[in-house]
């Protein structure tokens, strides 16, 4: 039977380059107080013996875990899973952060929290003492949940707060969401279209109120009635039909729909159907996301695209930044949104 290879551990770098555990686990930290020349002869040892860093090396010096843990919704998580639906928004967020943490030698653990659950500091507290991350990323509607931010000023963790201005006195990061809503209500008025409806997001995410704001700015500024052209939605394609089935039940419908996700994006299109409407011909229609469901809807839906993996890459670097005792950018970090151009758009109706 062929022997097992041994794997390559610290102490064997350390021997190799003929210097202590401790001068080791110093480059492989990066840590300031290291002679050049020191680095370069255990650098040189790490390249000769292939020799990959474990966390367990790097927590050696017991200054940090490397590791940084990311916070989303419990119960609207495991919804979408359950119901085979998926969640596009992990999946970017892991995406960056993952990447972004690979790039900078850390590990990103993800979790979920019932922002809703009496318990939520009990067992932030316990994921906080097993895994001791050197920073925490907070995803809406988690961001602003104070049981949550004071919890982790008490234990002086640094944490980004996803679509939050920073008042939980985290390092807030804004994905455009205002600027990017009016991107999309000026695509549609410049169609022609001057009758538009808004399907919000629930009121507890802020991004649901930025996002109302951006269409209403952008109506106004044209002229155009907001009054009675607004539905509150929860993100979940039901709620997206019945505040749908509300706007095109009017007398005078809108001639075009913005709605806060792809769910109900894909809904109000399913309502039009049900109605008779043909999109876009008759109904134009813009959702926020831009989530596989986006690409593959029939037709395929014109999409404010959210730069959730560029997001959350940015968080990790402004996390270890902060670890680092760097000077903090004073203010919400933008992440400018796109909108996506696809088939779900056309003038408007004579």
């Amino acid at each position: 039977m062929a022997r097992r290879r041994q794997a390559v551990t610290i102490k064997h770098v350390a021997a190799d380059a003929g210097v202590s555990l401790q001068t080791v686990s110093r480059v492989i930290n990066k840590e300031p107080n290291v002679r050049p020349s020191m680095q370069e002869k255990v650098q040189a040892s790490i390249d000769r013996l292939g020799y990959i860093p474990s966390i367990a090396a790097q927590r050696m010096s017991g200054s940090r875990s490397y590791l940084i843990l990311a916070l989303n919704d419990r119960e609207r998580t495991i919804a979408d899973w359950r119901a085979r639906q998926g969640s596009d928004w992990i999946d970017q967020m892991l995406l960056g952060g993952m990447l972004k943490c690979a790039e900078l030698g850390y590990r990103m653990i993800f979790e979920l929290v019932d922002t809703h659950n009496d318990h939520v500091e009990r067992e932030l507290g316990a994921a906080i003492a097993a895994l001791q991350p050197d920073g925490v990323i907070l995803t809406p509607p988690h961001s602003d949940n104070p049981l949550i931010t004071n919890l982790l000023t008490a234990h002086k963790i640094p944490f980004a707060q996803i679509g939050s201005e920073g008042q939980g006195g985290g390092i807030p990061l804004i994905m455009g969401d205002q600027d990017a809503a009016r991107k999309a209500t000026e695509h549609l008025l410049g169609l022609g279209h001057t009758n538009i409806g808004f399907i919000a997001g629930p009121s507890d995410y802020l991004l649901s109120g930025w996002r109302l704001a951006g269409w209403k700015g952008a109506m106004e500024s044209a002229g155009c009635a907001t009054s009675g052209k607004s539905q509150e939605g929860d993100f979940s394609f039901a709620s997206g039909a019945a505040a749908a089935k509300i706007l095109l039940c009017q007398s005078d419908r809108p001639t075009a729909i913005l709605a806060s996700n792809d769910h109900m994006a894909v809904a109000t299109m399913e309502v039009a159907s049900e109605l008779g409407l043909s999109v876009p011909k008759d109904l134009s229609v813009i959702s926020f996301d831009n989530t596989p469901m986006a690409i593959f809807a029939r037709p395929s839906l014109t999409a404010v695209d959210q730069p959730i993996a560029d997001t959350t890459a940015r968080a990790i670097e402004l996390l270890i930044s902060a670890k680092n005792g760097d000077t903090p950018v004073l203010g919400p970090t933008i992440i400018p949104a796109d909108l996506i151009l696809r088939d779900s758009t056309g003038p408007a109706p004579l």
